[in-house]
């Protein structure tokens, strides 16, 4: 049986045609005001500027703004810490959103954390992350979120299934894992030190990539039948798993592009939609 090709580009489409409606109703209820997003992008990196306008881009095709914030690369962290605080106590701004990575001499941590919990719409504090974890309301971290939107949308089985996440990071690998167990996977988090990491990995039922390696998760690795989800992107269209090896033996995957890319930039416009609606009401 031919794998289930899991099209978060698909997907994310239908997201936003909903999301459309959402916010001309918004409009409609609020005097044609429009829900905001602020995306603040310290330096030039020109990946970090290609990333907040593809989020531009998305906030104009569903009916919403977006405001760009540019900072210098020479942005003290205090600096970057007083613009924070004007868009959380800015009613119009209804999603706070910080392109990661920021310069070295910044404590993105700290900055991260100085988001409001209710504009947090990217899932990046540990206020955020700690409620998320809890099954408190909260909003998830946008990459880990969108990925249980496709599982969920093409009806893969979660529950008692075995997930191993190989990759620990705070807005992808962490969370990530913690989604899935609140949906009741046993879950293995995996990484650089990790020993016989091909042994766990083929164990997995749910293998998430999410290392930023270039296909480090080698298809051999990974048992027939598998659900796969590659959360990398790199330079010639690969992403953390060799998809290539894998491709006719998994039950399903997310194609590298087109599958979780456009869903976390989806997300991430959602949870900016459901913001502005809960800011009326």
């Amino acid at each position: 049986m031919a794998a289930v090709v899991l099209d978060g580009k698909a997907l994310s489409k239908k997201i936003e045609a909903s999301l459309a409606d959402r916010v001309a109703a918004l409009k409609e209820k609020d005097d044609g005001r429009t829900p905001i997003l602020a995306t603040i992008l310290v330096g030039e990196d020109p990946a970090s500027a290609t990333y907040v306008k593809m989020k531009g881009n998305a906030c104009s095709r569903v009916g919403m703004e977006s405001r760009k914030i540019l900072l210098s690369r020479e942005t003290t962290t205090d600096e970057l810490l007083a613009e924070i605080d004007t868009l959380n106590l800015d009613p119009d701004v209804h999603g706070i959103l910080l392109q990661h990575p920021v310069p070295d001499q910044i404590d993105e941590r700290r900055c991260f954390d100085r988001i409001a919990l209710e504009k947090d719409v990217d899932g990046v504090t540990c206020l955020g992350f700690g409620r998320m974890t809890m099954g408190e309301a909260a909003y998830g971290s946008a990459t880990p979120a969108g990925i249980m939107t496709i599982l969920k949308e093409y009806g893969i089985p979660i529950e008692g299934k075995h997930a191993v996440v190989v990759g620990r990071s705070p807005i992808l690998g962490k969370p990530m894992a913690m989604m899935l167990l609140n949906e009741n996977a046993t879950v293995t988090i995996c990484h650089s030190r990790t020993k016989d990491l091909p042994a766990l990995v083929r164990q997995a039922e749910i293998v998430v990539g999410a290392v930023g390696k270039p296909e480090f998760i080698e298809g051999d690795w990974i048992q027939d039948g598998a659900v796969v989800v590659d959360a990398g992107y790199h330079p010639g269209g690969v992403g953390d798993v060799e998809l290539s090896a894998v491709a006719d033996r998994c039950a399903a995957y997310t194609p590298v592009p087109g599958g979780v890319g456009p869903m976390t930039i989806a997300t991430l416009i959602t949870q900016t939609v459901e913001a502005a609606e809960k800011s009326l009401g």
